[in-house]
């Protein structure tokens, strides 16, 4: 297999590993609890623990990978997210489980924005598209194959295996990765922004941790709002302090770029949509309809089965129709096809139900392949590693909002509906709410210019092709017809 294929499934494998250990956890947490002594609630604190870890070490993982080399920091990554694996698999209490999911947040905040640079530095930018598809695929797979997944292990086996069978994943990406990745590293590494590294943990983290506790429901709103507060007073002062240095840790210069404030501003509107359907969709299935969490996993599980199906088109329609139509009306489809789970009752046959899943699955993966890969279609190489750690910022953010925007929707529904207990009444607002925020998206994409990112898809070859053909078949309609034809060409 050649290096355009093999590098985006070694990195893809490393992200499938990250994102189905994030999202498998959920369904297994009350088997943790009970193992360890505590109760499901407080437990839930190794879901934002890891979160927090997240939004702390990504901003470093640009300079670390210029300054060690992007192979050996992606290499290193996947074995702390092991060592974090093992350490969760031989908990005996809430606080060694907690470190331990810090650690694997460390490895993952890590791996992400590696693991996309690794692909940046490898691949040339006109096979980047298909690329990019194979690294998306595990980021939609993991949310919805995570949860039947844990259901299955934790009941036929033992919740310490959810986190055990990250270990030969890891080994087998290590030795790949090793074998596989040329050893590219920055020739001269910018001098590390530590103050800007704490401001803009601190702002990731308060802003980040505030808005996935309050989809958790953990903390009281006055005090997640207060969170979120600190975070963003934080990062206005970040963003003070990166116009006065010339190495900022997120640099924030890039969003002058059309494609990548596309992807940025676009970019998040779309996947605080998108990011609420993981949360809203499992409770509507076991709160609103009844389902167990593996017969709910099952159903979400079609999703999957769209984003799978895109995997070989998206390449041929992005070179088709360009980034900007595309994404634009690409935007509105897929935030239809959310808006649709609204229609969703306990009457609905399961079958459409899976047809709608599958049909959005399809078109949501074809948008976040787009939005992945324009972003880097105006960056110079050595911007890439700023490039992708502000990219895999915007994503986790953007996740934590969606999540958060989801659950404020539900809760306030219940508000005004005078309830007390989830029902399936409670969360046709909630998706209706998301999808018209997705939709939004389609303004931001719609801003960038006619030929944005046609060196990456392919179109700009299919079109100099084209006007080439048009220019030879003038030529020749010109020389073999009357004078004036020839003098018209000339004019």
């Amino acid at each position: 297999m050649d290096k355009q294929r093999l590098i985006p499934l070694i990195v893809a494998t490393a992200l499938f590993m990250e994102n189905m250990d994030s999202t498998v956890i959920a369904t297994s947490l009350p088997a943790i609890a009970a193992d360890i002594g505590t109760s499901p609630l407080t437990l839930k604190l190794a879901i934002t623990s890891y979160l927090l870890s997240l939004a702390v070490f990504i901003p470093a993982s640009g300079w670390t990978a210029d300054r060690f080399g992007a192979r050996m920091v992606f290499s290193i990554a996947i074995g702390v997210f092991m060592i974090g694996s093992i350490g969760c698999a031989l908990s005996q209490s809430v606080t060694h489980f907690v470190i331990a999911r810090i650690l694997q947040g460390m490895g993952g905040a890590m791996m992400t924005p590696v693991g996309r640079l690794v692909l940046l530095r490898s691949i040339d930018k006109s096979a980047l598209v298909n690329a990019m598809t194979w690294v998306t695929v595990p980021a939609l797979i993991g949310p919805v194959i995570g949860p039947p997944l844990g259901g299955f292990i934790t009941t036929y086996f033992s919740w310490h295996w959810i986190f055990l069978i990250n270990i030969p994943i890891g080994l087998l990406g290590i030795f790949m990765a090793m074998k596989y990745i040329d050893p590219i590293k920055s020739e001269d590494p910018e001098r590390f922004d530590l103050y800007g590294l704490v401001l803009a943990g601190i702002g990731l983290a308060g802003i980040a941790f505030g808005l996935s506790v309050a989809g958790l429901g953990l903390l009281p709103w006055p005090v997640v709002a207060g969170l979120v507060a600190v975070g963003t007073i934080s990062m206005t002062l970040y963003v003070m302090h990166a116009r006065r240095t010339g190495s900022p840790v997120l640099d924030f210069s890039l969003l002058r770029l059309s494609t990548m404030r596309a992807s940025i501003i676009g970019g998040f509107l779309f996947r605080l949509g998108i990011g609420a359907l993981p949360f809203l969709l499992p409770l509507l299935m076991q709160e609103g309809f009844g389902l167990t969490p593996f017969q709910s996993g099952l159903v979400t599980f079609a999703s999957a089965v769209g984003a799978m199906g895109m995997k070989t088109l998206a390449a041929r329609i992005i070179r088709a129709f360009g980034f900007r139509y595309m994404m634009t009306v690409n935007a509105v489809v897929s935030a239809v096809f959310l808006a649709a789970c609204a229609l969703f009752t306990v009457t609905t046959p399961l079958l459409l139900i899976f047809i709608i899943l599958v049909v959005g699955g399809f078109f949501r993966s074809l948008q976040f392949t787009a939005i992945n890969t324009v972003a880097y279609a105006e960056v110079e190489p050595a911007q890439m590693s700023r490039a992708t750690t502000l990219v895999s910022v915007n994503q986790q953010l953007a996740i934590s909002a969606g999540v958060a925007v989801g659950a404020f929707s539900v809760e306030s529904t219940m508000l005004y509906q005078h309830v007390t207990e989830l029902g399936a009444g409670v969360f046709p607002p909630a998706f209706l709410v998301v999808a018209i925020i997705s939709a939004a998206s389609a303004y931001f994409f719609w801003q960038m210019p006619d030929d944005a990112g046609h060196e990456i898809s392919g179109r700009k070859a299919v079109e100099i092709s084209s006007r080439k053909g048009a220019e030879k078949a003038a030529t020749k309609a010109a020389s073999e017809g009357p004078g004036d034809a020839r003098d018209q060409r000339l004019g």
